[in-house]
């Protein structure tokens, strides 16, 4: 059998995230965007609900003209991703 693969392209930041055990809770913030921070009970959540803050700030950045710090970076695939599996 003969197997085809389609390229797919799509655009999109990479954001590092500094994640902090703070009074039983888990935090997320980021040095590369300022104002982004996530809070939760759970890293599994703080990994979750960190793309899309992250989307609501980059969106109030682009509704006030101010130009994200961020490169946009255009990612093809099939791409390698690393995944944390926390234990």
């Amino acid at each position: 059998m003969m197997s085809t693969q389609t390229t797919v392209e799509i655009a999109g930041y990479r954001l590092p995230l500094v994640v902090e055990r703070v009074n039983g809770s888990f935090q997320a913030t980021s040095p590369a965007l300022d104002g982004f921070l996530v809070l939760a009970d759970s890293l599994e959540e703080v990994l979750a609900l960190a793309p899309e803050v992250a989307r609501s700030l980059l969106a109030v950045m682009q509704t006030k003209g101010v130009t994200p710090p961020l490169p946009l970076e255009k990612v093809q695939f099939p791409t390698q991703v690393e995944v944390l599996v926390p234990y």
